[in-house]
């Protein structure tokens, strides 16, 4: 019995099906009452959340390639356990390994409330071992509906403190990323990525006429997508998240990129909630860590 076969027979039900991308990849598609998702065991990534009666939120470029060891360009990709680049030794992969890693998932249950939930642990493999000399264990908590919420739990089960960063790196699907404002970060002290990470605070709503890579810090309030195109808000609730990521590439560097599709950078905006800079986690032997992020879309008729 193949994993494919495996995976569907153990876990497999009305809802919740098991399937492979032409290069290899299994992807696990969830359908409910109030919404349907599709989320990749490599890196345990969600790539699709399209709720009952609602466009796509989540953005997933049509040059994405599901391929083995690749990461794969949108949805809502792990950074784990660092953010960026690796503070030591630049040749490390950005955002971490977690990832291009494999996953193996571990429950799968449809909830009283219609939801759906997965839960993945990270396979530890020749990967960590080269780029994180520590003992610890990663999971994944996925419930599917009409909101989407990930929990990522570290536990260090080494006997060395760690310091770690985080993020879950989510593309949103906009209508138009000139028209697009999110909210919520007003007077927020942010680290510019295009200046040197030199300091500055948000005069009001973030709004995009470029290139915008911004780690907003000490930043735990709620953040909103206001888009008019859409004519909705997504609302973004976290636990556990000290940053507020705030990313969109523009014209010049995607195309750059390779993968982000033609003018992609028009329908997509990366608001990611983790912890970064100097909201690195700490966490002393037998501690764990446990970032919540709760999407909702929330109807609109008029912006701000």
């Amino acid at each position: 019995m193949n994993i494919l076969h495996m995976l569907n027979a153990t876990f497999g039900s009305e809802g919740i099906e098991f399937r492979e991308s032409k290069s290899g990849l299994i992807l696990c598609d969830i359908t409910n009452s109030q919404g349907r998702a599709s989320v990749s065991l490599q890196g345990a990534q969600v790539v699709s959340w399209v709720p009952a009666d609602e466009q796509p939120v989540i953005w997933l470029s049509p040059e994405a390639q599901f391929e083995p060891g690749r990461s794969i360009r949108g949805g809502v990709p792990i950074c784990w356990p660092w953010f960026g680049a690796h503070p030591d030794d630049p040749e490390f992969p950005a955002h971490g390994y977690a990832r291009t890693s494999e996953w193996e998932l571990i429950h799968a249950e449809h909830l009283e409330d219609g939801r759906t939930r997965l839960v993945l642990r990270l396979i530890e493999s020749g990967k960590g071992e080269k780029y994180w000399p520590y003992m610890t264990e990663l999971e994944c908590h996925i419930s599917v509906g009409k909101s989407l919420e990930i929990e990522l739990v570290t536990r260090n089960e080494d006997a060395r403190e760690i310091t770690l960063s985080e993020a879950l790196h989510t593309y949103f699907h906009v209508g138009d990323i000139r028209q697009v404002s999110v909210l919520g970060l007003e007077q927020a002290e942010y680290r510019d990525k295009l200046r040197g990470f030199e300091a500055f605070t948000q005069p009001g709503a973030i709004r995009f006429e470029d290139e915008v890579d911004r780690v907003y810090v000490n930043s735990k309030d709620a953040v909103v997508i206001d888009d008019p195109k859409l004519s909705r808000r997504i609302r973004i609730e976290k636990q556990g998240s000290h940053s507020t990521i705030v990313w969109n590439p523009w014209d010049e560097k995607s195309q750059q990129m390779g993968d982000m599709g033609e003018e992609g950078y028009q329908y997509m905006l990366c608001v990611e909630s983790g912890n970064a800079l100097e909201d690195a986690v700490i966490l002393a032997p037998g501690e764990e860590h446990r970032l919540v992020v709760h999407y909702t879309v929330e109807r609109a008729l008029h912006s701000v």
